[in-house]
């Protein structure tokens, strides 16, 4: 599964792999864009909504985000976000999540992000994911911008 879908072509590249993809976007748009983009598929699900309150009937085996998480700057929201990732990925499964570094940037978009290290999403996702990968990276946006990232890898426990 992954949240804030977008423009990405993970999508595509996880269809081309034989896998089933529920994409999941706050905009209709990206959503329409990615449909238009790969055609008719019986193995991908498009599900336009606010991730923070997303409920499926089935559980997951990976969720996926890049660059969404860093929008929710409450701790209500945050909670909101690892419940949802809490009921959704099964027991086993695994979330990744790439987000802004401690010195990453505090606006994005227009809009405001928090920043956090391997210890803040522990705290966030724990006790009901386990961190058992994390690094720092810096991702060189279009118009030639550093912006420092925190990647995380989770155990569903």
């Amino acid at each position: 599964m992954t949240v804030g879908t977008g423009g990405s072509r993970l999508v595509d590249e996880v269809l081309a792999d034989r896998h089933h993809v529920i994409a999941v976007d706050l905009s209709q748009r990206a959503l329409d864009r990615v449909q238009e983009r790969v055609g008719p598929s019986d193995r991908l699900r498009l599900i336009h909504a606010d991730v923070r309150n997303l409920r499926l009937k089935e559980q997951v085996d990976a969720w996926h985000d890049r660059a969404v998480f860093h929008f929710f700057t409450s701790q209500q929201d945050q909670a909101g976000y690892a419940s949802a990732a809490a009921r959704i990925v099964r027991s086993g499964g695994y979330l990744t999540i790439a987000t802004f570094a401690p010195t990453g940037p505090n606006r994005c978009s227009g809009l405001p992000t928090a920043r956090h290290d391997a210890d803040s999403l522990a705290a966030i996702f724990g006790p009901s994911f386990e961190l058992i990968e994390s690094f720092e990276a810096d991702h060189v946006t279009p118009w030639n911008a550093v912006q420092r990232f925190t990647h995380g890898v989770l155990r569903r426990v």
